[in-house]
């Protein structure tokens, strides 16, 4: 275990196995329609990746950048929207895909931004979620795993830009948050 993690919670071999589910339910949700999968970036970028790869379906790819956390361990409360998808989403499939939902901020206001340009259908997919923390009404349609209350690294998931690039989901050391 590398020094900055306190603890492994999910292992690549779990992740893998997660992210494989998740892909076999959601192609049997959309019966082989075309599907628009937004990626939160930069966060999901390493679960959207897999995900989308474990998805039969013709996908168009979109990202958004947004951030309600900015270089600090708590939400701030605020989303802030960066860039914007580009793809038109009227009439469409869609399914947001973020890392982790904890206060439910920004994924409840990215799918109700969204909602308002009318596509067919809007669901959300988290790798993680921690319910425990959750400060506005939002559950996501699919979930990798719930977690407890802690501050994790890992699988796309950093701390002010570092760690990314683990191959498991682990919570963070106290002495390494600056």
């Amino acid at each position: 275990m590398e020094k900055f993690v306190k603890e492994i919670l999910v292992s690549p071999e779990a992740i893998a196995q997660k992210v494989a589910q998740l892909g076999q339910t959601i192609t049997a949700d959309y019966c082989g329609e075309e599907l628009v999968l937004i990626c939160v970036l930069k966060g999901a970028m390493v679960f959207a990746a897999d995900l989308m790869r474990q998805i039969d379906l013709p996908i168009i790819l979109d990202t958004i950048v947004a951030s309600s956390y900015g270089n600090s361990t708590e939400s701030s409360g605020e989303v802030i929207i960066k860039q914007d998808i580009k793809t038109n989403i009227k009439d469409k499939q869609v399914l947001v895909v973020d890392d982790i939902v904890d206060t439910g901020y920004t994924l409840h206001l990215l799918c109700e931004k969204l909602r308002q340009r009318g596509p067919k259908s809007l669901k959300s997919c988290t790798f993680l979620d921690k319910p425990s923390r959750r400060v506005v009404d939002f559950a996501p349609d699919y979930v990798g795993y719930e977690i407890p209350d802690a501050f994790v690294i890992g699988y796309g998931l950093d701390y002010n830009e570092q760690y990314r690039a683990l191959p498991y989901v682990g919570i963070i050391k106290e002495e390494y948050i600056h």
